[in-house]
């Protein structure tokens, strides 16, 4: 079996965010860059786990983005991806970038293609669902759980209220939430060995993007803190009802 897991390069979430270019472009002086948490804990972890369970799966990364992704891409290697492909693009357009890998995928002829519910610093959730459709998979969203027998997969997934379980043959693409795995830290076997690793590049296929940034803009500045008396009440319900709006 081929799996294919997807990989994106996010800010820690340490990281102080500011804009540059009158607030159309991310400033990433200073950022220390991060496998995004979803992508390395959930969808590559259970890759892995795949992996382990039957000798003869293959599993390979992808991402998009430029020569400075690929630390984060040997560091997933280390956890225990077999190759890598980075394809030399720098866009934000979920469109354009599920069709990169979307061309991979279909290059490569994956049972299965994981990615992360969503990435850290778009919150967009958006590529899983684009990548099915331009390969005409089957799509499973925010899976907590993903068994496998045969070329059945048994998908757990949260919803209102409760849970989801569904089975689908593969190929599929499934969008990993958590649940899915435990959070793995490379070993100094892992770390030596991505450094022979192959990591493939390309140049993207020719695709549209369909946004554009127009503008980031920070969150509102929080008010500060009022320490009410514990026998003031009054005053208590008083702000609560004149300043929170909470009653």
């Amino acid at each position: 079996m081929k799996i294919l897991v997807c990989i994106s390069k996010t800010p820690d979430t340490t990281a102080k965010i500011a804009f540059t270019d009158n607030n159309t472009k991310f400033d990433t002086s200073g950022v220390q860059w991060i496998i995004n948490p979803y992508d390395e804990w959930y969808a590559l972890v259970r890759a892995i786990e795949l992996k382990e369970k039957d000798a003869s799966t293959i599993v390979h990364l992808v991402t998009v983005g430029g020569a400075d992704a690929e630390p984060i891409i040997r560091k997933a290697l280390a956890l225990g991806g077999d190759e890598a492909f980075r394809v030399n693009a720098d866009s934000h357009d979920s469109f354009y970038i599920a069709s990169q890998i979307a061309s991979i995928a279909k290059e490569g002829a994956y049972d299965l293609v994981f990615t992360g519910k969503e990435t850290i610093d778009y919150n967009g959730s958006s590529i899983g669902g684009m990548v099915a459709e331009l390969l005409d998979f089957p799509y499973i969203s925010l899976a907590s759980k993903f068994e496998l027998n045969g070329t059945k997969a048994t998908i757990t997934r949260e919803i209102e209220g409760g849970e989801e379980t569904a089975e689908v043959d593969l190929p599929v693409v499934v969008s990993a939430a958590k649940g899915m795995a435990e959070q793995r830290i490379p070993n100094m076997r892992g770390i030596m060995a991505a450094r022979t690793k192959p990591l493939k590049v390309s140049e993207p296929v020719a695709v549209e993007a369909l946004t554009s940034v127009t503008s980031f803009g920070l969150p509102p500045a929080k008010a500060g803190v009022k320490l009410v008396p514990a026998d003031n009440v009054d005053e208590l319900v008083r702000l609560l009802h004149e300043e929170a709006k909470a009653l």
